[in-house]
């Protein structure tokens, strides 16, 4: 039974953290598709500064400007802006909690909305770079922020880059949406992005931390990365595949971690069934001993030795796939509660069958050990 459960023990974290990689790879991939984009234009990777208006280093400078251009391109349909910033939100003036800023073109074909409209009309605020248009003051939420913040559709919220500033501006939710949580996984706001500029300071140098591009369709999407990163050497220009490595790229350590923890969960399968089963041939030599003494060949013993193992293995494997699928639903269910990510892990057959023939393969390897041990040492030795 203990080396059942050492092999399921195995199956059950390779699997898990195999459909947790592979989970990581299938949401990033429905997440960059859901936002119908064919190209991102980024400075570098948007990094954290602590104790900075806004929290997060932009490095797209004078966006606007550059999603105006790139727009007027016969092979574009549409360049906007995406900024991200973190913001004081409220529903007075007195209490605030620190959320995710949004600055989301204003195309409802990028958000998803469970409840309420999208915004009533386009970024006229930018006003072809004065910052001196009206803003209409309308903010998209995620249910996140509603029960945070405990407001709805139609009420009114404080949004400021600073507290000082988050006492003066006054919003109101017009809808709520999960598309923008999902994809950072905290609580949001959505704003136009020229407004989410003026609450957080970042006018002066019309900062985002992408421009995202839609190609019509029928364009060559390689042809127009390759045309705008010599229009733009400073800039990285990307496709949907591109920006998602580069993203995962970025947490290698986490990778490796992972993949490390994955060999060292088959090593250590390995290990425990190969000890297990040469303490069991060792605890019975004298019974193998008494059967060889009636006739049974050593060839038969190992085979006998062996053939056990490989049940212990199927064992094993079934119970540890079992334990995999029950596991990857509550992580799942642990992480959308914690994060608000969906379906983080995800289990494919494909892995239930690579974890059924780990076991085997595992089961193998210390049936084989335990047969060599066999097959070396006489069992009629043990009758002297």
């Amino acid at each position: 039974m203990i080396t059942i459960c050492g092999v399921a023990m195995a199956v059950l974290a390779a699997v898990l953290l195999a459909s947790v990689g592979l989970g990581v790879i299938d949401t990033g991939q429905q997440k960059f598709a859901q936002s119908q984009q064919d190209l991102w234009v980024s400075g570098g990777p948007i990094d954290l500064q602590p104790g900075t208006v806004g929290g997060f280093r932009n490095s797209v400078v004078d966006s606007h400007r550059i999603s105006s251009e790139i727009s007027r391109r016969d092979d574009v349909v549409t360049a906007a802006p995406m900024i991200f910033q973190s913001v004081y939100a409220g529903r007075n003036a007195s209490e605030f909690e620190t959320i995710v800023g949004v600055g989301a073109p204003d195309s409802g074909e990028l958000i998803s909305l469970s409840a309420g409209r999208m915004f009533s009309s386009q970024d006229v605020h930018y006003a072809n770079g004065s910052y001196d248009g009206p803003m209409t003051r309308e903010a998209i939420i995620d249910s996140r922020t509603a029960e945070l913040l405990d407001v709805g559709v139609n009420d009114t919220i404080h949004l400021g880059g600073t507290l000082a500033t988050a006492r003066q501006q006054e919003f109101t939710v017009v809808g709520i949406s999960p598309t923008y949580s999902r994809f950072v996984g905290a609580p949001t706001v959505v704003l136009q992005p020229s407004e989410l500029q003026e609450i957080t300071g970042t006018t002066a140098s019309d900062r985002a931390s992408f421009v995202l591009i839609r190609a019509t369709e029928g364009a060559g999407v390689k042809q127009l990365e390759s045309n705008l990163s010599e229009a733009y050497p400073g800039y990285t220009i990307r496709t949907n595949q591109e920006q998602l490595r580069a993203t995962l790229e970025r947490q290698a350590v986490v990778l490796a971690s992972g993949g490390s923890l994955l060999v060292l969960a088959v090593i250590a399968g390995v290990l425990l069934v190969m000890n297990i089963q040469l303490s069991f041939v060792f605890r019975l030599r004298e019974s193998f001993a008494a059967i060889t003494a009636l006739g049974f060949s050593r060839r038969s013993l190992t085979t006998v030795v062996f053939l056990y193992t490989l049940c212990v293995g199927v064992l094993g494997g079934l119970l540890g796939s079992g334990l995999a699928v029950v596991s990857v639903r509550l992580v799942n269910a642990v992480t959308e509660a914690l994060t608000g990510f969906e379906d983080v892990a995800s289990l494919s057959p494909r892995l239930v069958g690579g974890g059924l023939l780990l076991a085997v393969v595992v089961s193998s390897i210390g049936g084989i050990a335990a047969s060599l041990y066999l097959a070396r040492h006489n069992p009629l030795d043990s009758l002297r």
